[in-house]
């Protein structure tokens, strides 16, 4: 098939490879614009774009879809269908019906639950048990589209990350499946009653809120790893804790219970297993506990 890819950071660039991979004819890669990034603030091309030039394909980096101009353009590549991952830009209804079977997502949650921005996290924060990945026809709403082929993921105490990247690798077969035979996959319709809503990550949300039961701190710390990092303060520096325990240990929430930085929650403890102070690479407990000395009864921020 002639294809418009649409995604911008590592979770679609799986998929890019596997259709490169499958044969399929890949008229153009849409990413966001390059942006700012580490000491310099050079422009850095998404992972997208890094690996579209990689293959030779040509890279458009728009930073709207809304002229006429950028519409034509894209209707002018003759597609049959444009496959979207992640890539952040809204498309318009002219963008939407161009192709030929119009625009196709791959979207990381079994919808419809957790539509929008930040699927994968929500789930974690939420409890739920199983994830997954959904090939879905776009339309104007958000992630209200037909829903055309689905894989289960079992969530299993992973991180973010560890998440995010196997949803990733699913969504490039899934859509390789799909494109194989779409024939074989027919459209369900969403079931609006059943969905909830995975608004953006906000930084603030990724202060440890240890108000709360030790389940859902250590919850908090797996769906903000490795970004942007739960965190609390000490002595006015900022630590992220990207792995931890929860435990039993009972005490006051946001005090260390003793001088191995067991911490007390709402109901529960949590126990660090490795930790990043701002501005320093990330180490084990042990490690961290030889170089800062938090004693017994602190209350940490």
């Amino acid at each position: 098939m002639r294809i418009a890819f649409m995604g911008t950071p590592d979770f679609a660039v799986p998929a890019l490879q596997a259709l490169h991979e499958a044969g399929h004819e890949i008229a153009a890669v849409y990413s966001q614009t390059p942006r700012r990034a580490g000491r310099g603030k050079k422009l850095s091309p998404s992972p997208v774009q890094r690996l579209a030039e990689d293959l030779g394909i040509e890279v458009r980096t728009p930073v709207s879809l809304k002229s006429e101009e950028e519409q034509a353009a894209f209707a002018a590549l003759d597609l049959d269908v444009a496959v979207v991952a992640a890539y952040g830009l809204i498309l318009p209804q002219a963008i939407l019906d161009a192709p030929k079977m119009g625009c196709l997502n791959i979207h990381g949650s079994l919808l419809p639950r957790w539509r929008g921005a930040a699927p994968v996290q929500r789930a974690i924060l939420a409890g739920d048990e199983k994830t997954g990945i959904t090939i879905m026809q776009m339309e104007a709403g958000l992630d209200t589209g037909p829903m055309l082929l689905k894989s289960i993921t079992p969530v299993d105490g992973k991180t973010a990350g560890e998440l995010t990247g196997e949803l990733a690798r699913t969504g490039a077969e899934l859509m390789v499946q799909y494109l194989a035979s779409p024939a074989d996959y027919p459209a369900e319709v969403q079931d609006d009653d059943l969905a909830t809503y995975a608004r953006k990550i906000e930084k603030p949300e990724a202060r440890l809120d240890l108000a709360q039961s030790a389940a859902q701190v250590e919850r908090q710390i797996r769906a903000f790893t490795p970004v942007p990092g739960a965190f609390f303060e000490y002595e006015a520096n900022r630590y992220k804790i990207l792995a931890a325990q929860v435990r039993d240990a009972a005490g006051t929430p946001g005090e260390t219970l003793d001088d191995q930085l067991l911490i007390g929650c709402g109901t529960g403890s949590i126990q660090p297993e490795v930790i990043q102070k701002a501005g320093k690479p990330a180490m084990d407990l042990k490690a961290f506990l030889n170089g800062t000395k938090i004693p017994k009864g602190t209350k940490l921020q």
